[in-house]
């Protein structure tokens, strides 16, 4: 998730890795869901342009010394970004991180993600179906209590979502 973290913060305007880092600190904006440390973050840029989705498009004199690369989201790297925003978790442990994630990206790049949600908000309500049937299988399993009670917070969470947009 980590490179789709950096397109994410590429998407909107072109800029350099030094920034991208400074939002995915454990503190910064986007970090406090996802966060990443500075070499991993330069990593995940070259493998954005490596694929094609980030291309150089300037330099800037750096601060400290040398100069920052400036880079661009491409075309394609753009259509992906908001494919991926678009997409649904898959897994109720995804909903924290990912979904989460998702969602700070979107508004970040003002994708519309109302549709992805409405998906979303059936695929969670099936994991809670399905997660409650066991659960009440077996009233002693602590496991599927919490995993329950899990489903119905992401619930809620979405639920709130789509209401309030």
């Amino acid at each position: 998730m980590g490179e789709w973290a950096c397109l994410g913060l590429i998407y909107p305007a072109p800029t350099h890795g030094f920034a991208v880092a400074a939002h995915l600190r454990p503190n910064g904006d986007v970090g406090r869901v996802w966060s990443l440390s500075r070499p991993l973050t330069y990593r995940a840029i070259d493998q954005l342009v490596q694929r094609g989705l980030v291309q150089a498009v300037g330099e800037e004199r750096g601060i400290a010394g040398g100069n920052r690369t400036i880079v661009a989201a491409t075309r394609t790297g753009r259509a992906q970004l908001r494919k991926w925003l678009r997409t649904p978790v898959e897994h109720l442990r995804d909903v924290r991180s990912e979904l989460l994630l998702k969602l700070v990206l979107a508004q970040r790049c003002d994708v519309d993600v109302a549709e992805m949600l409405l998906d979303q908000r059936i695929r969670v309500s099936q994991m809670e179906a399905a997660l409650a049937t066991h659960a009440e299988a077996d009233p002693d399993d602590v496991v599927a209590r919490w995993r329950v009670e899990s489903a119905r917070a992401a619930h809620r969470f979405v639920e709130h979502l789509i209401v309030n947009r």
